[in-house]
């Protein structure tokens, strides 16, 4: 009877205190925010967002939040239903519109049964541990794999060629190659969860006889742990031998988990030993990977480990020309350059920024253009240096301590080599936990231009990759921020 009498209001208001709970503030206004509630009838919302793109949007990366904020108010029988505006009609009569139900639906639900494959920023789906089900061999085994990422979406550049082309040899051949393992390692969102379902998606598709499973690191354990609580183990451990081909996405979760590496060591030389290709992606090189045992490391290097980079500007500006054609959207090539030009840290938050420039544009029925690009990416960097807690002058002053310079003299005009070198690290360490515009970068070390910004930031790049005593002095200066970070 309680639940009869909710308003749509309020059934709306407080799914949207729930999500905002779960998600950063500029995703809740880009995709929230805009949400108007329009009918509830009975376990059933309607809520009508302002385009297609903005549809399709929310049902591909938060139709697992929208389930569990409309569970907690109307219960296990919720349903969603979407609005579509089609025509905005800038007359102001009521706009044009058709409705359609969430397309991530079980049985009229909103999709938890029936989740769509997961990817790499996907809520976590609610997936039934397939090794306690009796006759497990007779089993369908989901993939778990995103079948958008594949090798026809992965750009190439000199950042990824080895690890790309090792990946198509791979998949043409899996388990016979010398690449056994692939160990994929890199910075967040540089592509190594594409790049290794893309080779799953292509087994997947060649050989059907291949059975492919792709798994997070931390699920891997979350199961483990599950089986060993239910006595299950043997039915986890059958499970994982009957794979062909195994994709464990960030093992470096792995680290200091002594009885998930025990069971995965066995997993892996069983998979080894009998032709079966195991793919393995990490946040760096396995060498740098703590907590984690030798005798698994030392697997770890029996194939073939490849580094992928920062992509160069070109290959940026060739990303995002792959996705705005996939999405249908045409953006002039001056917001393009800019995009690509000032945002440097992943391919993850380039496509993001562009996520945020499109659908501020939907919003505002603004047409995309160079002044609305700068100031939706100004609004970003605020967004992030307020919720970092971080400043150009904290970082200044933390390389400049570290390395007993006065800060004074990163600003100066010295070319002695020691000041320039901690110049150009406290330029990298703005540019990825900042990530400001080059310009903004440059002016605040003597006005200095925006190529002396991409020059130091690809010297300390490269420098990093191949000196391990620069590496280590690096990794201090990143541990002092990520410290400050977490007060």
């Amino acid at each position: 009877m309680f639940q009869m009498m909710k308003t749509v209001d309020t059934v709306w208001s407080n799914c949207l205190k729930f999500i905002r709970q779960q998600v950063n503030e500029q995703s809740f206004r880009t995709w929230f925010e805009p949400i108007k509630a329009v009918n509830l009838e009975g376990s059933i919302l309607t809520i009508q967002v302002p385009s297609q793109f903005f549809y399709e949007w929310l049902e591909d990366r938060y139709v697992h939040l929208l389930r569990q904020a409309l569970v907690q108010e109307l219960g296990e029988q919720a349903r969603l239903e979407y609005q579509i505006v089609i025509d905005r009609n800038m007359t102001g009569n009521t706009p044009y519109t058709i409705n359609m139900p969430t397309q991530n639906t079980n049985n009229g639900g909103l999709g938890l049964n029936n989740p769509p494959k997961a990817a790499k920023n996907a809520e976590p789906t609610a997936i039934k541990n397939p090794f306690v089900i009796p006759g497990i061999k007779e089993q369908s085994i989901d993939s778990q794999l995103n079948p958008t990422y594949t090798f026809d979406t992965y750009i190439e550049g000199e950042s990824n060629q080895l690890a790309r082309s090792a990946g198509i040899a791979i998949a043409k051949n899996p388990g016979k190659t010398a690449f056994n393992p692939l160990v994929l390692y890199g910075g967040a969102g540089l592509g190594k969860t594409h790049l290794a379902q893309a080779i799953g998606n292509y087994v997947k598709n060649t050989f059907e006889d291949k059975t492919v499973l792709y798994v997070a690191a931390d699920r891997f354990t979350s199961q483990f742990i599950d089986a060993v609580k239910s006595g299950s183990i043997n039915d986890f451990v059958n499970f994982y031998q009957m794979i062909d081909v195994l994709i464990v996405d960030d093992i470096q979760f792995f680290a200091n988990k002594d009885r998930t590496q025990d069971i995965f060591f066995h997993t892996f030389n069983h998979l080894h030993q009998s032709g079966r290709q195991i793919i393995l992606t990490s946040d760096r090189a396995p060498r740098e990977l703590e907590g984690m045992e030798e005798r698994l490391l030392s697997r770890f290097k029996w194939g073939l480990t490849a580094d992928i980079k920062l992509p160069d500007y070109e290959t940026r500006i060739a990303i995002l020309e792959k996705k705005l054609h996939a999405n249908g959207v045409d953006l002039p090539r001056e917001v393009i350059e800019y995009i690509a030009q000032n945002v440097q840290t992943n391919i993850r938050e380039m496509e993001g920024v562009v996520n945020s420039v499109m659908a501020q544009a939907l919003l505002t029925r603004k047409d995309v253009d160079l002044d609305l690009t700068k100031t939706i990416l100004h609004a970003i960097i605020e967004t992030k240096a307020q919720n970092t807690g971080v400043s150009v002058k904290s970082i200044q002053n933390m390389v400049a301590d570290y390395f007993n310079f006065a800060v004074e003299q990163l600003e100066s005009s010295s070319r002695k080599r020691e000041i320039v070198q901690a110049r150009q690290i406290a330029m990298y360490l703005i540019k990825k936990y900042m990530d400001l515009p080059l310009k903004t970068i440059g002016a605040s070390f003597g006005n200095r231009d925006h190529s002396t910004v991409i020059h130091a930031c690809q010297a300390i790049a490269d420098l990093s990759q191949t000196d391990e005593n620069f590496r280590q002095h690096l990794n201090n200066l990143e541990k002092q921020i990520i410290i400050n970070l977490k007060k």
